[in-house]
């Protein structure tokens, strides 16, 4: 699956492109190749931390909707944040008959369908790669930015965007085509994600189906709570962005990343290591210096280098806690930082294969 700065066609194009974006997008508050803060102790290492690679896999479905096709009752007026230069306001849906669905990191997609609205939309971004919206029209082009031409093309009835969809002209496009534009909040939590959802199902006219998605979402998330060893132990987990041996980035503060750490009962090693942007460019030096006992990678992204035997060779990984375990957790990008209504899910795959 919060949250870049001004982070499924193809979500490999999404990584292909985020290294240029990075300083600029949803996932990041910030983006720097200063140096780490060697003087950070290491954290010791759990004795109850799984030894070895593992891949997290949620279970089930990537999308399990709440409902069938739920009926909409409309229009509907609700709050539309601000984008670019349109500032928050009110925003109108009368028709929820043609929907597209617009952000980073697919979460919105995700949510129209786990409401039961699947069937309803008919664009959708380059993050939304579940088999469900696989075969829909994407209207993002590579670093996801908003195609307006590709939008109107499929004659939408109300388009879903969020705060940092880029760019603004484009959304401007569509708004001023008549076209209702709801933008919602690009902050991608654990705990935002309740209001999220209810916010979507707010401007679809099915509240009674957000709040069924909201119970089951958040009794999802205090079950993958329950799985987490108690005390954690609160080991040191890094994130790290790879997208080839000349990309490779450790996530820090305001991440998204880091929220997930710390749901998952650990410490971002980033932050601890005096990270202040969100993505930082880092050398062996560096990394060995966060020294972390478990690293989280995209899957993609361990390709990307050859697998996990590859994320092992990236300089300073072999020299920390993690590397010497060979403790690398591998989930697939569509899902470790959607945030969306299987984050509970995504807690407690990667639960299962951080602890045993």
């Amino acid at each position: 699956m919060n949250r870049v700065r001004a982070l499924r066609t193809s979500s490999t194009s999404l990584l292909l492109t985020v290294g240029a974006l990075l300083c600029g997008v949803v996932l990041l508050a910030g983006c720097t190749t200063a140096p780490l803060d060697s003087s950070s102790s290491p954290s010791a290492t759990a004795a109850h931390l799984r030894a070895g690679p593992s891949t997290a896999k949620i279970d089930g479905p990537a999308v399990v909707p709440i409902a069938e096709n739920p009926a909409s009752t409309l229009p509907t007026t609700v709050d539309s944040v601000a984008t670019g230069s349109q500032p928050a306001g009110k925003v109108t849906v009368t028709d929820t008959a043609r929907i597209v669905a617009v952000d980073r990191n697919g979460t919105l997609g995700n949510i129209v369908f786990s409401l039961g609205l699947g069937s309803h939309v008919v664009g959708r971004d380059m993050s939304s790669t579940f088999p469900q919206a696989a075969a829909l029209p994407v209207v993002t082009n590579r670093g996801h930015s908003l195609n307006a031409e590709a939008t109107l093309a499929l004659n939408p009835t109300v388009v879903l965007v969020d705060s940092q969809t880029i760019p603004t002209q484009a959304v401007e496009q569509v708004r001023s085509s008549g076209i209702p534009v709801v933008a919602f909040s690009s902050t991608r939590t654990v705990e935002s994600t309740p209001a999220l959802i209810t916010a979507v199902a707010a401007a679809l006219g099915v509240p009674d189906a957000g709040k069924a998605l909201v119970k089951r979402t958040q009794e999802q998330i205090a079950t993958a709570k329950a799985s987490i060893p108690n005390p954690s132990g609160t080991p040191r987990i890094a994130f790290l962005y790879i997208r080839g041996s000349r990309l490779v980035l450790l996530a820090g503060p305001q991440s998204g990343a880091d929220d997930l750490i710390a749901t998952l009962g650990g410490r971002d090693a980033g932050t601890a290591s005096g990270l202040t942007g969100a993505f930082t460019s880092v050398n062996a030096e560096a990394l060995a210096n966060a020294n972390p006992d478990v690293v989280l990678v995209m899957s993609q992204g361990a390709d990307s280098v050859g697998g996990i035997d590859g994320v092992l060779k990236l300089p300073g990984v072999s020299d920390t806690s993690a590397g010497k375990a060979r403790r690398i957790v591998a989930m697939d990008e569509t899902e470790i930082l959607s945030f969306g209504p299987d984050v509970g899910r995504v807690l407690q795959s990667l639960a299962k294969s951080i602890y045993q």
